[in-house]
Protein backbone atom coordinates (compact mmCIF):
# COMPACT_ATOMS: atom_id res chain seq x y z
CA UNK A 1 0.00 0.00 0.00
CA UNK A 2 2.16 2.61 -2.25
CA UNK A 3 5.79 3.44 -6.87
CA UNK A 4 8.76 4.52 -8.23
CA UNK A 5 10.11 5.36 -11.47
CA UNK A 6 12.70 2.75 -11.28
CA UNK A 7 9.82 0.57 -10.03
CA UNK A 8 7.88 1.00 -13.66
CA UNK A 9 10.61 0.99 -15.94
CA UNK A 10 8.91 -1.88 -18.20
CA UNK A 11 11.61 -5.15 -19.10
CA UNK A 12 11.55 -7.61 -22.06
CA UNK A 13 9.07 -10.01 -19.60
CA UNK A 14 7.01 -7.09 -18.98
CA UNK A 15 6.49 -6.15 -22.64
CA UNK A 16 5.66 -9.64 -23.21
CA UNK A 17 3.00 -10.24 -21.07
CA UNK A 18 1.53 -6.40 -22.36
CA UNK A 19 1.32 -8.18 -26.04
CA UNK A 20 -1.68 -9.96 -24.69
CA UNK A 21 -3.06 -6.66 -23.50
CA UNK A 22 -2.70 -4.12 -25.99
CA UNK A 23 -3.62 -1.18 -23.53
CA UNK A 24 -0.94 -2.45 -21.39
CA UNK A 25 1.65 -2.36 -24.05
CA UNK A 26 0.66 1.17 -24.61
CA UNK A 27 0.85 1.85 -20.79
CA UNK A 28 3.98 1.19 -20.84
CA UNK A 29 5.54 2.62 -24.10
CA UNK A 30 4.01 5.45 -22.71
CA UNK A 31 5.61 5.56 -19.74
CA UNK A 32 8.89 4.75 -21.37
CA UNK A 33 8.25 7.60 -23.44
CA UNK A 34 8.33 10.07 -20.30
CA UNK A 35 4.42 9.57 -20.30
CA UNK A 36 4.46 9.45 -16.53
CA UNK A 37 6.51 12.53 -15.84
CA UNK A 38 2.88 14.52 -15.09
CA UNK A 39 3.10 12.40 -12.24
CA UNK A 40 6.14 11.64 -10.82
CA UNK A 41 8.35 14.57 -12.44
CA UNK A 42 12.23 14.71 -12.36
CA UNK A 43 13.64 15.81 -9.55
CA UNK A 44 16.85 17.77 -8.47
CA UNK A 45 18.49 17.30 -5.33
CA UNK A 46 21.79 18.87 -5.96
CA UNK A 47 20.99 21.87 -3.96
CA UNK A 48 19.99 20.24 -0.72
CA UNK A 49 22.74 19.57 2.40
CA UNK A 50 24.59 16.82 2.24
CA UNK A 51 22.54 15.53 5.53
CA UNK A 52 19.12 16.10 3.48
CA UNK A 53 20.73 14.21 0.62
CA UNK A 54 21.92 11.07 2.57
CA UNK A 55 18.12 10.97 3.87
CA UNK A 56 16.95 10.90 0.76
CA UNK A 57 19.52 8.11 -0.18
CA UNK A 58 17.96 5.96 2.67
CA UNK A 59 14.32 7.05 1.29
CA UNK A 60 15.52 5.54 -1.49
CA UNK A 61 16.94 2.47 -0.24
CA UNK A 62 14.38 1.39 1.82
CA UNK A 63 11.51 1.97 -0.54
CA UNK A 64 11.76 2.34 -4.38
CA UNK A 65 7.77 2.35 -3.80
CA UNK A 66 7.10 4.99 -1.77
CA UNK A 67 10.53 7.08 -2.90
CA UNK A 68 9.26 8.34 -6.41
CA UNK A 69 5.99 10.03 -4.69
CA UNK A 70 6.77 11.26 -1.99
CA UNK A 71 9.98 13.31 -4.12
CA UNK A 72 6.92 14.36 -6.31
CA UNK A 73 5.13 16.34 -3.08
CA UNK A 74 5.13 19.95 -3.74
CA UNK A 75 7.10 22.66 -1.29
CA UNK A 76 8.39 21.50 2.46
CA UNK A 77 5.68 18.68 2.11
CA UNK A 78 8.01 16.83 0.53
CA UNK A 79 11.32 16.76 2.92
CA UNK A 80 8.30 16.67 6.03
CA UNK A 81 6.63 13.60 4.60
CA UNK A 82 10.62 11.98 3.66
CA UNK A 83 11.02 12.55 7.56
CA UNK A 84 8.36 10.86 8.79
CA UNK A 85 8.43 7.66 6.26
CA UNK A 86 12.38 7.41 7.36
CA UNK A 87 11.58 7.50 11.43
CA UNK A 88 8.73 5.23 10.88
CA UNK A 89 10.93 2.88 8.65
CA UNK A 90 13.50 3.17 11.86
CA UNK A 91 10.61 2.59 14.22
CA UNK A 92 9.36 -0.74 12.30
CA UNK A 93 12.67 -1.75 11.91
CA UNK A 94 12.82 -2.70 15.77
CA UNK A 95 9.36 -4.27 15.65
CA UNK A 96 10.32 -6.47 12.75
CA UNK A 97 13.95 -7.73 14.27
CA UNK A 98 13.06 -10.92 16.31
CA UNK A 99 16.85 -10.92 16.99
CA UNK A 100 16.03 -7.93 19.66
CA UNK A 101 14.34 -9.77 23.02
CA UNK A 102 11.54 -7.94 24.43
CA UNK A 103 12.57 -6.57 27.58
CA UNK A 104 14.74 -4.02 25.20
CA UNK A 105 12.32 -3.93 22.64
CA UNK A 106 8.83 -2.99 24.30
CA UNK A 107 10.48 -0.09 26.34
CA UNK A 108 12.45 1.05 23.05
CA UNK A 109 9.37 1.37 20.81
CA UNK A 110 7.53 3.22 23.52
CA UNK A 111 10.24 5.83 24.09
CA UNK A 112 11.34 5.95 20.44
CA UNK A 113 10.07 9.61 19.76
CA UNK A 114 11.92 10.43 22.47
CA UNK A 115 15.28 9.65 20.46
CA UNK A 116 14.32 12.23 17.75
CA UNK A 117 15.27 15.37 20.35
CA UNK A 118 18.67 13.13 21.39
CA UNK A 119 21.45 14.63 19.38
CA UNK A 120 23.71 11.58 18.25
CA UNK A 121 21.62 8.69 19.26
CA UNK A 122 21.35 5.33 16.80
CA UNK A 123 20.92 1.74 17.66
CA UNK A 124 23.31 -1.00 16.09
CA UNK A 125 21.98 -3.86 17.21
CA UNK A 126 19.63 -4.57 14.31
CA UNK A 127 20.04 -7.50 12.10
CA UNK A 128 17.10 -6.20 9.88
CA UNK A 129 17.70 -5.56 6.38
CA UNK A 130 16.79 -2.06 6.99
CA UNK A 131 19.01 -1.51 10.00
CA UNK A 132 21.31 1.31 8.13
CA UNK A 133 18.36 3.79 9.34
CA UNK A 134 19.23 2.90 12.66
CA UNK A 135 22.55 3.35 12.63
CA UNK A 136 22.08 6.52 11.28
CA UNK A 137 19.54 7.61 12.78
CA UNK A 138 21.26 10.73 13.64
CA UNK A 139 21.12 11.98 10.09
CA UNK A 140 17.46 11.86 10.03
CA UNK A 141 16.92 13.05 13.34
CA UNK A 142 18.89 16.13 12.46
CA UNK A 143 17.02 16.90 9.35
CA UNK A 144 13.66 16.27 12.05
CA UNK A 145 14.91 19.16 14.34
CA UNK A 146 14.91 21.18 11.50
CA UNK A 147 11.42 20.67 10.19
CA UNK A 148 9.05 23.64 11.00
CA UNK A 149 7.32 23.21 14.66
CA UNK A 150 3.83 22.02 13.06
CA UNK A 151 5.56 19.32 11.22
CA UNK A 152 7.73 18.23 14.46
CA UNK A 153 4.96 17.98 16.43
CA UNK A 154 3.16 15.13 13.93
CA UNK A 155 5.59 13.26 13.73
CA UNK A 156 6.50 13.11 17.22
CA UNK A 157 2.99 12.62 17.98
CA UNK A 158 2.57 9.68 15.46
CA UNK A 159 6.12 7.92 16.33
CA UNK A 160 4.98 7.85 20.23
CA UNK A 161 1.40 6.56 19.23
CA UNK A 162 2.92 3.74 16.66
CA UNK A 163 5.72 2.66 19.41
CA UNK A 164 2.70 2.19 22.06
CA UNK A 165 0.62 0.22 19.63
CA UNK A 166 3.35 -1.85 18.51
CA UNK A 167 4.18 -3.17 21.99
CA UNK A 168 0.77 -3.94 22.42
CA UNK A 169 1.03 -6.70 20.19
CA UNK A 170 4.38 -7.78 20.71
CA UNK A 171 3.09 -10.88 22.18
CA UNK A 172 -1.12 -10.14 21.52
CA UNK A 173 -2.22 -12.04 18.81
CA UNK A 174 -4.84 -10.60 16.26
CA UNK A 175 -7.85 -12.70 17.65
CA UNK A 176 -11.09 -10.58 16.55
CA UNK A 177 -11.90 -8.93 14.14
CA UNK A 178 -11.60 -5.92 16.40
CA UNK A 179 -7.90 -6.38 17.07
CA UNK A 180 -7.38 -6.63 13.22
CA UNK A 181 -8.74 -3.42 12.67
CA UNK A 182 -6.74 -1.96 15.51
CA UNK A 183 -3.29 -3.63 14.64
CA UNK A 184 -3.73 -1.91 11.28
CA UNK A 185 -4.92 1.07 12.67
CA UNK A 186 -1.07 1.15 14.87
CA UNK A 187 0.67 0.16 11.92
CA UNK A 188 -0.87 1.86 8.73
CA UNK A 189 -4.15 4.10 10.38
CA UNK A 190 -1.90 6.19 12.44
CA UNK A 191 0.29 6.62 8.94
CA UNK A 192 -2.56 8.07 7.43
CA UNK A 193 -3.48 10.48 10.28
CA UNK A 194 -0.18 12.10 10.12
CA UNK A 195 -0.12 12.22 6.43
CA UNK A 196 -3.38 13.72 6.35
CA UNK A 197 -2.66 16.24 9.43
CA UNK A 198 0.94 17.09 7.38
CA UNK A 199 -0.94 17.36 4.47
CA UNK A 200 -2.60 20.61 6.66
CA UNK A 201 -0.02 21.71 8.21
CA UNK A 202 1.67 22.64 4.78
CA UNK A 203 -1.74 24.53 3.75
CA UNK A 204 -1.50 22.66 0.80
CA UNK A 205 -4.67 21.32 2.08
CA UNK A 206 -7.77 22.17 3.99
CA UNK A 207 -7.97 21.67 7.79
CA UNK A 208 -11.03 19.34 7.46
CA UNK A 209 -8.82 16.78 5.84
CA UNK A 210 -6.13 16.45 8.99
CA UNK A 211 -9.20 17.16 11.79
CA UNK A 212 -11.15 13.87 10.09
CA UNK A 213 -9.23 11.05 11.58
CA UNK A 214 -11.70 8.68 10.60
CA UNK A 215 -11.58 8.77 6.98
CA UNK A 216 -7.81 8.90 7.38
CA UNK A 217 -7.73 5.92 9.46
CA UNK A 218 -9.62 4.11 6.64
CA UNK A 219 -7.09 4.89 4.21
CA UNK A 220 -4.30 3.33 6.34
CA UNK A 221 -6.56 0.48 6.91
CA UNK A 222 -7.76 0.18 3.10
CA UNK A 223 -3.94 -0.22 2.13
CA UNK A 224 -2.81 -2.34 5.63
CA UNK A 225 -5.77 -4.96 5.12
CA UNK A 226 -4.58 -5.77 1.33
CA UNK A 227 -0.99 -6.17 1.95
CA UNK A 228 -2.22 -8.75 5.03
CA UNK A 229 -4.63 -10.43 2.87
CA UNK A 230 -1.93 -10.70 0.09
CA UNK A 231 1.11 -11.41 2.29
CA UNK A 232 -0.62 -14.49 3.51
CA UNK A 233 2.22 -17.22 2.51
CA UNK A 234 5.49 -14.64 2.59
CA UNK A 235 3.96 -14.41 6.52
CA UNK A 236 3.30 -18.03 7.17
CA UNK A 237 6.61 -19.83 6.35
CA UNK A 238 8.16 -16.56 8.56
CA UNK A 239 5.83 -17.64 11.44
CA UNK A 240 3.53 -14.40 11.86
CA UNK A 241 0.04 -14.37 11.82
CA UNK A 242 -1.63 -11.26 11.11
CA UNK A 243 -5.23 -12.91 9.77
CA UNK A 244 -7.64 -12.23 12.28
CA UNK A 245 -8.79 -15.89 14.17
CA UNK A 246 -11.97 -14.92 14.50
CA UNK A 247 -12.26 -15.59 10.56
CA UNK A 248 -10.19 -18.25 9.64
CA UNK A 249 -11.27 -20.28 12.67
CA UNK A 250 -14.60 -20.51 11.05
CA UNK A 251 -12.45 -22.46 8.23
CA UNK A 252 -10.20 -24.57 9.76
CA UNK A 253 -8.14 -25.40 12.86
CA UNK A 254 -4.77 -23.68 12.13
CA UNK A 255 -4.35 -20.87 9.70
CA UNK A 256 -1.07 -22.87 8.51
CA UNK A 257 -3.72 -25.58 7.35
CA UNK A 258 -4.39 -23.54 4.50
CA UNK A 259 -1.30 -24.01 2.41
CA UNK A 260 -3.05 -27.84 2.44
CA UNK A 261 -4.78 -28.40 -1.11
CA UNK A 262 -6.98 -30.51 1.01
CA UNK A 263 -8.15 -27.19 2.71
CA UNK A 264 -7.77 -24.97 -0.29
CA UNK A 265 -12.23 -24.63 -0.53
CA UNK A 266 -12.18 -23.09 2.86
CA UNK A 267 -8.97 -21.15 2.28
CA UNK A 268 -10.99 -19.49 -0.15
CA UNK A 269 -13.95 -18.60 1.85
CA UNK A 270 -11.79 -17.35 4.52
CA UNK A 271 -9.87 -15.19 2.22
CA UNK A 272 -12.75 -13.81 0.35
CA UNK A 273 -14.27 -12.83 3.85
CA UNK A 274 -11.37 -11.20 4.95
CA UNK A 275 -11.34 -8.93 1.52
CA UNK A 276 -15.36 -8.24 2.05
CA UNK A 277 -13.93 -6.56 5.37
CA UNK A 278 -11.09 -4.72 3.64
CA UNK A 279 -13.97 -3.17 1.15
CA UNK A 280 -16.01 -1.50 3.53
CA UNK A 281 -13.11 1.12 3.87
CA UNK A 282 -13.70 2.09 0.23
CA UNK A 283 -16.68 4.61 0.57
CA UNK A 284 -14.11 6.38 3.23
CA UNK A 285 -11.70 6.54 0.63
CA UNK A 286 -13.65 7.89 -1.80
CA UNK A 287 -15.00 10.83 0.80
CA UNK A 288 -11.50 11.49 1.64
CA UNK A 289 -9.73 11.64 -1.93
CA UNK A 290 -13.08 14.15 -2.63
CA UNK A 291 -11.51 16.42 -0.26
CA UNK A 292 -8.06 16.79 -1.92
CA UNK A 293 -7.23 19.72 -3.38
CA UNK A 294 -3.46 19.67 -4.21
CA UNK A 295 -2.60 17.82 -7.52
CA UNK A 296 0.39 16.35 -5.88
CA UNK A 297 -1.18 15.05 -2.76
CA UNK A 298 -3.88 13.64 -4.49
CA UNK A 299 -1.45 11.56 -6.81
CA UNK A 300 0.55 10.58 -3.81
CA UNK A 301 -2.68 9.20 -2.20
CA UNK A 302 -4.52 7.50 -4.98
CA UNK A 303 -1.74 5.51 -6.46
CA UNK A 304 -1.66 3.19 -3.90
CA UNK A 305 -5.51 2.95 -3.61
CA UNK A 306 -5.97 2.09 -6.75
CA UNK A 307 -3.01 -0.32 -6.30
CA UNK A 308 -4.95 -1.56 -3.40
CA UNK A 309 -8.21 -2.28 -5.28
CA UNK A 310 -6.75 -3.54 -7.97
CA UNK A 311 -4.64 -6.15 -5.71
CA UNK A 312 -7.77 -6.88 -4.16
CA UNK A 313 -9.47 -8.03 -7.15
CA UNK A 314 -6.93 -10.02 -8.56
CA UNK A 315 -6.83 -12.15 -5.04
CA UNK A 316 -10.67 -12.54 -4.40
CA UNK A 317 -11.54 -16.01 -4.76
CA UNK A 318 -7.76 -16.96 -6.21
CA UNK A 319 -5.84 -19.92 -4.62
CA UNK A 320 -2.61 -18.32 -5.52
CA UNK A 321 -2.28 -16.47 -2.54
CA UNK A 322 -2.00 -19.87 -0.96
CA UNK A 323 0.84 -21.40 -2.63
CA UNK A 324 2.37 -18.21 -4.13
CA UNK A 325 2.57 -14.55 -4.61
CA UNK A 326 -0.42 -12.63 -6.54
CA UNK A 327 0.87 -9.30 -8.11
CA UNK A 328 -0.35 -7.14 -10.70
CA UNK A 329 1.21 -7.18 -13.99
CA UNK A 330 3.69 -3.76 -14.85
CA UNK A 331 1.56 -2.31 -17.56
CA UNK A 332 -1.52 -2.23 -15.21
CA UNK A 333 0.25 -0.52 -12.69
CA UNK A 334 1.74 1.90 -14.78
CA UNK A 335 -1.84 2.12 -16.56
CA UNK A 336 -3.33 2.85 -12.90
CA UNK A 337 -0.46 5.42 -12.13
CA UNK A 338 -0.86 7.41 -15.14
CA UNK A 339 -4.45 7.51 -14.70
CA UNK A 340 -5.52 8.16 -11.36
CA UNK A 341 -4.99 11.47 -11.53
CA UNK A 342 -8.64 13.20 -10.71
CA UNK A 343 -11.32 12.04 -8.77
CA UNK A 344 -13.35 11.04 -12.13
CA UNK A 345 -10.81 8.89 -13.25
CA UNK A 346 -10.54 7.48 -9.59
CA UNK A 347 -13.83 6.56 -9.72
CA UNK A 348 -14.12 4.96 -12.84
CA UNK A 349 -10.82 2.40 -11.94
CA UNK A 350 -12.57 1.88 -8.50
CA UNK A 351 -15.69 0.53 -10.46
CA UNK A 352 -14.21 -1.12 -12.91
CA UNK A 353 -12.31 -3.39 -10.18
CA UNK A 354 -15.44 -3.67 -7.91
CA UNK A 355 -17.40 -4.75 -10.91
CA UNK A 356 -14.14 -7.41 -11.78
CA UNK A 357 -14.35 -9.03 -8.01
CA UNK A 358 -18.20 -8.98 -7.87
CA UNK A 359 -17.93 -10.98 -11.28
CA UNK A 360 -16.18 -13.13 -9.41
CA UNK A 361 -18.18 -13.99 -6.03
CA UNK A 362 -18.98 -17.91 -5.99
CA UNK A 363 -22.50 -18.65 -5.57
CA UNK A 364 -21.44 -21.33 -2.78
CA UNK A 365 -19.47 -18.49 -0.92
CA UNK A 366 -20.68 -17.61 2.94
CA UNK A 367 -20.54 -13.77 2.13
CA UNK A 368 -21.85 -13.83 -0.90
CA UNK A 369 -24.75 -11.45 -0.39
CA UNK A 370 -22.86 -9.41 1.78
CA UNK A 371 -19.96 -8.76 -0.69
CA UNK A 372 -22.63 -8.31 -3.48
CA UNK A 373 -24.07 -5.95 -1.61
CA UNK A 374 -20.90 -3.93 -0.59
CA UNK A 375 -19.73 -4.10 -4.28
CA UNK A 376 -23.51 -2.26 -4.91
CA UNK A 377 -22.29 0.22 -2.95
CA UNK A 378 -19.15 0.93 -3.87
CA UNK A 379 -20.62 1.13 -7.70
CA UNK A 380 -23.34 3.58 -6.56
CA UNK A 381 -20.76 5.82 -4.85
CA UNK A 382 -19.09 5.70 -8.85
CA UNK A 383 -20.88 6.73 -12.12
CA UNK A 384 -21.10 4.19 -15.00
CA UNK A 385 -18.78 3.31 -17.18
CA UNK A 386 -20.18 3.82 -20.62
CA UNK A 387 -19.35 0.89 -22.56
CA UNK A 388 -19.45 2.30 -26.14
CA UNK A 389 -16.66 5.22 -24.60
CA UNK A 390 -15.03 2.10 -22.91
CA UNK A 391 -14.62 0.54 -26.68
CA UNK A 392 -13.82 4.10 -28.58
CA UNK A 393 -11.13 4.44 -25.93
CA UNK A 394 -9.75 0.31 -26.04
CA UNK A 395 -9.40 0.74 -29.84
CA UNK A 396 -8.43 4.45 -29.47
CA UNK A 397 -5.53 2.62 -27.64
CA UNK A 398 -4.64 0.02 -29.69
CA UNK A 399 -4.03 2.19 -32.75
CA UNK A 400 -1.57 4.58 -30.34
CA UNK A 401 0.28 0.80 -29.89
CA UNK A 402 0.54 -0.13 -33.53
CA UNK A 403 1.96 3.64 -34.65
CA UNK A 404 4.63 3.69 -31.70
CA UNK A 405 5.14 0.09 -32.37
CA UNK A 406 5.67 1.48 -36.08
CA UNK A 407 7.83 4.17 -35.31
CA UNK A 408 10.46 2.13 -33.06
CA UNK A 409 10.48 -0.65 -36.31
CA UNK A 410 11.10 2.16 -38.76
CA UNK A 411 13.47 4.09 -36.53
CA UNK A 412 15.52 1.13 -36.22
CA UNK A 413 15.42 0.45 -40.24
CA UNK A 414 16.73 3.60 -41.41
CA UNK A 415 19.22 4.18 -38.58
Amino acid sequence: MHHSLVLFLPDTMDLIQASFHPHELYNLLKFKLGGGRHVIPKQDFSSLSPVAQKCYFYLQKTSRSFSAVIQALDGDLRHAVCIFYLVLRALDTVEDDMTIPNEEKVPLLQTFHEKLELNGWSYTKSNEKDKAVLEDFPVISEEYRGLAEGYRVVISDITKRMGHGMSEFIEKEVVTMADWDLYCHYVAGLVGIGLSRLFSASSLEDAIVGEDTELANSMGLFLQKTNVIRDYLEDSLEGREFWPREAWCKYGKKLTDFQNLSKLPQAVHCLNELINNALRHVPDVLVYMSRLKNQSVFNFCAIPQVMAAATLAKCYSNPQVFSGVVKIRRGEAVGLMMEATDMPSLRRIISNYSSQLEAKIPRDDPNFILTHQMCLVIQDLCPPVNDRLARLYYWGRLFNVLVIIMAILMYFMFT
